[in-house]
């Protein structure tokens, strides 16, 4: 039975009056991927920053590996390893160069930052660009970089906060599998996205954040079943979509809602039926108008 490498229960953090958290409850269980997702100022990274210890919460607690937040911050982070939305690597540096003053930062001898080195030079695939200045470095580079400078030192725990925004589309696929090659090897990774492709996936498990709260949590599958059955979707002519139904997936439901949209809907207007979606869960959980109808 696997135990979870995270624990979190009522945590609560306000800044001012603004309440950023308002009593969360999480588990993530070891050698998993779990996806905070959510809009921006939901309160992911403040979940973050408070899990990393580089915040305090108002009320309840957190554990990284049994250790507590706030009691046992050095265990804690001696647990993980963080890697921001931002790449924190220096521009002026070759990659080559950024890796080895982070591995004798962390305490290793000069023979063994350069060992380590060529380990994740070679295992982030920038090997070509290592005597390269980062400033010439590509996006995507620079974000695979960032994670193999966090990564000098293995920790158990990985976060991850919106790792791929500001990513081509192959820039994010590759960096998805570097993540799930990371998990593979046993490491458990929490990670903030507003990609909802990328939680669908990557995690196992998703935690829907909204206004300070987890409103849902589950698999992708799980979620998409509370949205309910079929999705009816309508085109205009140039087939841009110009609504989404959801229903309950029988069929005597999909033909009334037809009948009721059939008198009020543009000339050329055509219609398609499909499974839901990660962004109907999304809508649903944290678009107010779409709330009581998807959750009642």
């Amino acid at each position: 039975m696997k135990h979870n490498a995270i624990d979190v229960n009522g945590l609560r953090k306000s800044f001012g009056k603004q309440t950023v958290l308002n009593g969360i409850d999480l588990k993530v269980a070891k050698g998993s991927i779990m996806a905070l997702l959510g809009p921006n100022g939901a309160g992911k990274t403040t979940l973050i920053n408070i899990l990393s210890t580089l915040s305090e919460p108002d009320e309840g607690y957190a554990r990284i590996e049994g250790y507590d937040v706030l009691a046992d911050r050095d265990a804690v982070r001696r647990s993980i390893s963080l890697t921001g939305q931002f790449a924190a690597v220096d521009e002026v540096l070759t990659g080559q160069e950024n890796i080895i003053m982070m591995c004798r930062l962390s305490g290793l001898s000069a023979s063994e930052a350069r060992l380590r080195t060529a380990e994740l030079l070679h295992r982030f695939q920038l090997e070509g660009a290592a005597s390269k200045r980062v400033k010439t470095y590509s996006g995507g580079m620079r974000r695979r970089l960032d994670l193999a400078v966090s990564l000098v030192i293995s920790r158990p725990v990985l976060f991850l906060d919106e790792p791929t925004t500001g990513l081509d589309t192959i820039s994010r696929r590759s960096l998805w599998e570097t993540i799930l090659q990371l998990k593979q090897q046993g490491m458990t990774i929490l990670l903030t996205t507003q990609y909802l492709e990328e939680a669908d996936q990557l995690a196992d498990e998703i935690a829907v954040l909204n206004h300070g709260r987890i409103v849902a949590s589950g698999s992708a599958e799980t979620l998409k079943a509370r949205v309910g059955g079929e999705v009816i979707e309508l085109r205009n002519p140039m087939d841009d979509v110009i609504r989404s139904i959801p229903t309950s997936g029988s069929v005597q439901d999909v033909r009334n809602t037809l009948n009721e949209i059939a008198q009020s809907c543009p000339p050329g207007t055509r219609f398609s039926i499909r499974k839901p979606s990660m962004d109907d869960v999304f809508l649903a959980l944290t678009t107010d108008d779409h709330k009581e109808a998807s959750l009642a």
